[in-house]
């Protein structure tokens, strides 16, 4: 996943709501959002081919989201799939900090991970040697750290905001929040190491591009009272996007 939007304890209806764009290359295969029969506590999205997953919730209520770090001068052969640090949290018990605290960010390519419970969310990156409590607030996050100004991730925050003045946040308006195609002014671009073409590619919410691009987006609302509702669009070039809906309701504590 490349974009992820969201919003923590900031609106008196929502404990949690999330928006996520997934990018990555159209032939790895993956599998929309589903329960996992390997682990039936388990609703999430799967990489078939490392067999992790980029964003997912579990039946309790604890959440997790990964990106990437964009960085061609760090690169590490043979590092552990970084999707499984999302698939092992959601497969366990451990509450989100204590989770995170138990990761060790030197062993992987470069990462964030948000992992929440119903206590608390928390964040963690390759280049923080522990994890941190976030306050309530609006966050985003693309292939940078948490909250880098890149166009992308401040034109998507603006829109989870205006998005958090309604009554009510459907499923709808977050993904049309996903969906927007609009590039980066060259002079607002940030400088990865990528060259400006491709950066210039990357820098919409939603990507499409030959052979990579946006393969799925993703709106996960978490109500006050444990109402879970999550609604995933995945993209297929060239075709009319397939649609997942799911709903539950979280324990309490």
């Amino acid at each position: 996943m490349c974009t992820l939007l969201f919003a923590v304890d900031a609106h008196p209806r929502y404990r949690l709501v999330v928006a996520a764009n997934r990018d990555e290359f159209y032939g790895r295969p993956t599998a929309a959002a589903h329960w996992w029969p390997d682990a039936p506590q388990v609703l999430a999205g799967r990489d078939l081919q490392a067999g992790g997953t980029w964003l997912g919730v579990a039946r309790d209520g604890r959440w997790a989201a990964l990106t990437n770090v964009r960085d061609p001068r760090d690169i590490r052969p043979g590092a552990p799939s970084r999707g499984a640090l999302v698939a092992e949290f959601l497969r366990g018990d451990a509450p989100a900090d204590a989770y995170l605290r138990s990761i060790a960010p030197g062993r992987y390519q470069g990462f964030n991970l948000v992992a929440g419970d119903p206590d608390g969310v928390w964040y963690l990156s390759q280049k923080e040697d522990a994890p941190r409590r976030l306050a309530p607030g609006v966050y985003g996050v693309s292939n940078a750290q948490l909250d880098t100004p890149w166009p992308k991730v401040e034109r998507g925050k603006a829109g989870l905001r205006a998005l958090l003045g309604r009554a009510e946040i459907g499923a709808d308006e977050l993904l049309a929040l996903l969906a927007d195609r609009s590039p980066a002014a060259d002079e607002a671009l940030p400088d990865t190491g990528v060259g400006l073409e491709l950066e210039r590619a990357l820098s919409p919410l939603f990507i499409a591009m030959p052979g990579y691009g946006t393969r799925s987006s993703t709106a996960l609302v978490v109500e006050a009272g444990g109402a879970v509702r999550l609604r995933e669009l995945t993209v297929r070039p060239g075709a009319e996007p397939d649609a997942v809906e799911v709903g539950f309701v979280a324990p309490q504590r």
